[in-house]
């Protein structure tokens, strides 16, 4: 192949091939700096630049609840507990290692998504796919509180009475985001000394790894590695 038939080409490779470089628009490159490796990064780029987006949505709030403490849940405690807020984490019953490790980044309360927190919350954010948590999260939040519906896909949501919605309550969802989020929340990562804990799968084993996140036995977040 000539250089001319191809826009990218750089040069021939030892087996007659030709070599290739890939571009991309710096308006959508995002420094990650130089501390850990490509696995404690990669949750940042994707759980954490949502979870960042949710945890703006929610506002100033002091007492902050989360719904699902998973990869975006884990990264979100530690920015809220870096900013001053009080985090109540809530998780499937019985998950006792998703509890400890909210306890262990700060979390002053945990419990299951059915209980109700010591305090009413000023906002709430749900990670967890389940429509069923709306009406949970709108009854543990104060009257103008907020519940922020982070994920793209949900489960549908059952109806509810409107008294737990009344009080100027409100429900939200995220949807895209912003070269903006990613700039601040890469700063925010690095200033707060933001730590993934993450579970390596190489690549031939993406299934097991999503059957393992579909049934909640996954603490903190799940990597690839090619």
């Amino acid at each position: 192949m000539a250089e001319s038939d191809h826009p990218e080409f750089t040069g021939y490779t030892r087996d007659g091939g030709f070599a290739t470089h890939l571009v991309a628009d710096h308006r959508y490159c995002f420094p990650l700096g130089e501390d850990g490796d490509d696995a404690e990064l990669a949750p940042l780029l994707c759980a954490g630049l949502i979870g960042w987006r949710s945890l703006v949505m929610a506002g100033d709030a002091k007492k902050l609840g989360i719904f699902g403490f998973g990869a975006a849940g884990h990264i979100v405690a530690q920015v809220a507990n870096w900013q001053g807020r009080a985090v109540y984490a809530f998780t499937r019953r019985g998950d006792g290692e998703a509890q400890a490790l909210a306890r262990s980044l700060g979390a002053r309360w945990t419990g299951a998504s059915e209980d109700c927190p010591p305090v009413a919350l000023d906002a709430a954010i749900i990670y967890a796919p389940v429509g069923a948590l709306v009406p949970q999260a709108l009854r543990a939040v104060r009257k103008g509180g907020k519940v922020v519906c982070a994920g793209i896909h949900m489960s549908d949501i059952p109806s509810f009475p409107y008294n737990i919605l009344w009080g100027e309550r409100q429900v939200v969802s995220v949807a895209n985001l912003t070269r903006k989020d990613g700039t601040d929340f890469l700063k925010v990562a690095h200033e707060a000394g933001i730590r993934t804990h993450t579970a390596i799968f190489p690549l031939q084993e993406a299934n097991e790894a999503l059957s393992l996140l579909r049934d909640g036995k996954l603490t903190g977040a799940a990597v690839l590695r090619p």
